[in-house]
């Protein structure tokens, strides 16, 4: 790449499409464009025209407060999609939901319930979207399939690597449609970008570097009375049961290893399901951990400072590097994505991406298309409306055409699994062998008994 030729270097940038887009979000992702015309045309209002959906799909959301009630409002835009029932502990949130939907323009309002266990009992509700705590996601998804109900799910899959497992048996024993919110599996120039790498336009990619910034605060907690708008017994739900303690929801729970799977899960998981895709490669071989608490002396479980490594088949390695409490950008971006090939790299972090050679020349810069705007890193509600329409979009057209989406439950679990495995080596101090099959880890009682967690009696996920 450093030796181009200029008729090589017109043919080089000719490859990589500034202008064309060989994707499908509505099937295989990297397949044939089946819309004809240029990526930078492409649009999410001629995407909804084109699926042109057949059958109305009623819709349950179950917790509505800041990201579940953004994504509301998204999946009631959609064509022939009805909101039916918002859902949640907090009964403070359910008006706002209900505002958000009506204001995207629905034109019923949804029926509103605390207790999800109910949502699930209604035979009218096709499918559900959940934006509940960490603890949550892989129960909830494991009953929704048994209720028949298709799901979408935010990211993390699961809580542990064992309930991931689960996930995965339900959404196949019961041929339910499973996609997990990794946005960017649905970005048209994102997609693109991957193909070229998955063609070697950087030669053999042999390794990936992950970031992800913020300069959150100082967080203590403290002994509470249970508010009287919390249903505090069914937030823990499968969680055994712990002392209510004021901070701690709607957000801080990230934090402590009972509920949440700190920063490595809340935001690692989308630049290492990024990786993943474009490194091409399913289960590690070994991964070790290093961070801690260093930023404050507060009342966090999880680290705010923590490097994961992850060692894959074939000479492959992906780095992810957190900075909770210092802001300071990486190569300009708050998170982002760098792979490294034999003839070059090429950065991402949203729906775009650059190419450089082996000397860092700027050989491509592709900006993101219509339809998936510039992501705003830090946004919990919505880094970026316009990949959170594609994916949902790809969601509801895998449901009516009995397809797996773009980020299927396997896909969500494999992105998950790997930043599990980190946080494990990180809290027993050591490197874990792992078996590249499936998973799991080798010969190594401490670390596997962190594979699965207990649960309050009545609440343990079977499928």
């Amino acid at each position: 790449m450093q030796n181009m030729t200029t008729n090589s270097r017109r043919d080089f940038i000719k490859k990589i499409g500034i202008g064309t887009a060989a994707l499908s979000i509505g099937g295989n992702a990297l397949g044939k464009n089946v819309f004809g015309g240029t990526g930078s045309g492409f649009s999410a209002k001629s995407y909804r025209n084109i699926i042109g959906a057949n059958e109305r799909i009623n819709m349950a959301t179950i917790g509505v407060n800041s990201r579940g009630n953004s994504m509301g409002g998204t999946f009631a835009r959609q064509k022939n999609t009805h909101i039916a029932t918002v859902c949640d502990v907090d009964t403070r949130t359910i008006p706002k939901a209900i505002k958000t939907i009506m204001d995207a323009g629905q034109t019923t309002p949804p029926k509103s319930e605390k207790d999800l266990r109910i949502v699930l009992e209604d035979k009218t509700i096709d499918a559900i979207y959940t934006a509940t705590p960490d603890h949550w996601h892989a129960p909830l998804t494991i009953m929704a399939c048994q209720a028949g109900k298709h799901v979408y799910v935010e990211k993390p899959l699961s809580h542990n690597p064992n309930e991931g497992e689960l996930a995965v048996a339900a959404a196949r024993k019961y041929n339910r449609i499973v996609q997990m919110g990794a946005q960017r599996r649905s970005a048209p120039t994102l997609t693109k970008g991957i193909k070229l790498l998955h063609e070697g336009i950087i030669g053999r990619v042999y390794m990936a570097k992950t970031w992800y910034t913020n300069a959150r605060k100082e967080n203590f907690l403290k002994p509470g009375d249970v508010p009287e708008w919390l249903d505090y017994d069914l937030w823990q739900g499968p969680a055994p049961r712990m002392p209510y303690k004021d901070g701690l929801i709607h957000y801080n729970w990230h934090w402590f290893w009972h509920w949440g799977t700190g920063e490595a899960l809340n935001n690692g998981t989308h630049e290492v399901d990024v990786a993943r895709w474009g490194l091409g490669v399913d289960y590690p071989i070994r991964v070790s951990s290093s961070g801690g608490i260093y930023q404050f002396k507060d009342d966090w479980e999880t680290p705010d400072t923590q490097i994961v490594a992850i060692d894959y088949p074939g000479n492959v390695s992906l780095v992810w590097e957190n900075r909770s409490r210092n802001g300071r950008k990486i190569e300009g971006q708050e998170r982002g994505i760098i792979f490294y090939g034999e003839k070059g790299s090429l950065d991402t972090g949203e729906d775009a991406y650059k190419i450089y050679d082996l000397q860092g020349k700027l050989i491509a810069d592709v900006k993101p298309g219509t339809g998936a705007e510039t992501m705003e890193g830090r946004n919990t509600a919505s880094p970026s409306l316009g990949m959170d329409n594609l994916h949902v979009m790809d969601f509801l057209d895998a449901i009516r055409n009995n397809r797996r989406p773009n980020c299927d439950v396997e896909l969500g679990h494999k992105s998950t699994v790997a930043m599990q495995l980190g946080n494990i080596s990180l809290r027993v101090g050591h490197d874990l062998k792992i078996d590249a099959k499936n998973g799991h880890i080798i010969g190594d009682k401490d670390a596997q008994r962190l594979w699965s967690r207990t649960y309050e009696k009545g609440w343990e996920p079977k499928v």
